[in-house]
């Protein structure tokens, strides 16, 4: 995306329905959308096109990320932070009977998600929980099962950028964690990035 913003005239002034071009830069898809540039026309920007047009197929034969469950392109999967088992997430649990310390292993649902997560406890603090996902290893382990906390908002994931494009800081985006069990697309706005690490939050499970 960097490439192609650099490749356009750079003016922010709407004339494509946008409001910068770079946001028109993270938009475009196809030579197709182009034409929407006027400026772009211009004798002073000749070539520019044709150079945008060869990104553009470049990046089409790059390998596309596609949830398995809704079938939607991400812009890039997510995988856990180096030597840890999955991405970090922050949660708020709706359960206001719920009193998580670190190193607790319990059970809860996300908002929007139908399948049953297991985490373990990193940090608690105001109300929001940070977790690794575990899995149900008190199956492998012949343990009871750990607490049912209920359903809770995901607010947050933490990871590195494993395939696909590294986002800016802004950027909305759509994006498949790695440890998805329905390997589905989930959405959100770009906190923070670091080297191949970002930080999403606003996490939406309804991506349009």
């Amino acid at each position: 995306m960097k490439q192609i913003e650099k490749l356009l005239p750079g003016y922010n002034c709407g004339e494509c329905g946008l409001g910068s071009c770079r946001e028109f830069a993270a938009k475009l898809v196809d030579v197709a959308g182009l034409e929407r540039c006027p400026i772009l026309r211009q004798e002073r920007f000749r070539g520019r096109a044709e150079q945008i047009a060869a990104l553009l197929a470049s990046s089409e034969k790059s390998e596309e990320i596609i949830g398995v469950l809704d079938g939607l392109r991400a812009d890039f999967a997510l995988a856990p932070l180096r030597g840890e088992p999955s991405c970090r997430e922050d949660l708020h649990p709706f359960n206001p009977d719920a009193r998580l310390k670190e190193g607790d292993i319990f059970r809860y649902r996300p908002l929007g998600c139908p399948i049953t997560h297991f985490a373990r406890v990193l940090k608690s603090w105001q109300g929001i929980v940070t977790v690794h996902l575990v899995g149900p290893v008190h199956l492998l382990q012949g343990l009871p099962a750990p607490e049912d906390i209920g359903i809770c908002l995901v607010t947050a994931f933490e990871g590195t950028v494993s395939r696909g494009r590294r986002p800016e800081v802004g950027e909305t985006v759509r994006f498949l964690p790695e440890h998805c069990m329905m390997q589905k697309v989930h959405s959100g706005v770009v906190v923070h990035s670091e080297g191949e690490m970002v930080r999403i939050e606003g996490i939406d499970l309804k991506v349009w």
